[in-house]
């Protein structure tokens, strides 16, 4: 079974809100967005996915998809719909009326190794009600913020019936996993930086490193 490399898109082209700390680093410009799309058009070993429900999903990447006929698959923030830069009911119903799949990335972009009290019943129950409500089907799988997970996390997303749980561990997953790995886009992207997370792969030691700290994540 062929691996799969999973691509994770957050905000494209100029914010129209005020970027959360460090968030810049993970905005690409339409252009790096356009290089990776068409790089991924004819590759069936790609996915693409997106976090945080950002404005730009609908106005800038989804014209762009459709245009090459890829799909892609869009973690949205139920508890910030609507809110400036973000998207609203609309965008998602335009996202799943052009074939995209939407999924949660939760409630309001919380650490979820740090829930607290009604916190949790927000991210793992409400964002799935919201999201399923709108989208007209249900939503059961997750991108968890930040990508920090450890085995409470795991346990609960599994007990709130979530059917695939996106991290942002890096490098490449097997297609049927429940957990997946991906690879965030920064604002330095490049050609080479395509090739390599594509084609490349990383080194022997670094590929042991990355699955050191995906069992340490799971058991911590």
């Amino acid at each position: 079974m062929r691996a799969v490399t999973n691509l994770t898109v957050h905000g494209i082209g100029e914010t129209a809100r005020e970027p959360d700390p460090g968030e810049d680093a993970t905005w690409v410009t339409v252009e790096q967005f356009e290089q990776v799309v068409d790089a991924v058009a004819d590759r069936p070993d790609v996915r693409i996915t997106f976090d945080d429900g950002n404005a730009s999903d609908v106005e800038i990447a989804l014209p762009r998809l459709v245009e090459r006929g890829l799909k892609a698959e869009f973690f949205v923030l139920a508890g910030l719909l609507g809110e400036p830069g973000r998207l609203d009911a609309a965008g998602v119903r335009e996202l799943t009326g052009a074939g995209m799949r939407v999924g949660s990335h939760g409630w309001a972009h919380r650490d979820w190794r740090t829930l607290q009290g009604p916190q949790v019943a927000e991210e793992f129950t409400r964002a799935h009600a919201v999201l399923s409500e709108l989208t007209g089907a249900p939503v059961s799988r997750v991108a968890i913020p930040f990508g920090s997970y450890d085995r409470q996390v795991l346990r609960r997303l599994r007990m709130a019936g979530v059917t695939r749980a996106y991290t942002s561990d890096g490098g490449k997953a097997r297609p049927g996993s429940w957990l997946q790995a991906r690879n965030s886009l920064k604002h330095d992207l490049d050609d080479d930086w395509i090739r390599r997370v594509l084609d490349g792969g990383p080194s022997l030691a670094r590929r042991a490193g990355k699955l050191g700290m995906r069992l340490y994540k799971r058991v911590r």
